[in-house]
């Protein structure tokens, strides 16, 4: 419901003021915005799914990797190995 209310003020010297008020209640006006709030929801939606597939795929190239790394790691271990049991092998020949 809407409610104008006119004041109307005379002075001492016969001038007429008019101040007017609007008053407004909120009942049985419809208020806008449905549309755009649901446009807002459904885009944070999209952001946030977007983040969680960037994050996983993030992950998952640090998980290869940390797998690479390992791999390396193994190997190098496996031609030290390797070049250790050369060494003793070259020392047992020349002792022999």
């Amino acid at each position: 419901m809407t409610e104008e209310r006119i004041v109307e003020t005379r002075g001492p010297e016969g001038v007429t003021h008019t101040h007017t008020t609007v008053v407004t209640d909120g009942r049985g006006e419809r208020r806008g915005g449905g549309a755009s709030t649901a446009i807002l929801l459904i885009v944070a939606a999209i952001v946030v799914l977007a983040a969680i597939w960037a994050f996983s795929s993030m992950s998952g190239a640090e998980v290869a990797k940390d797998n690479a790394v390992a791999s390396a790691a193994g190997e190098v271990g496996e031609a030290a190995g390797a070049v250790g049991d050369a060494a003793r092998d070259a020392a047992g020949a020349i002792t022999n």
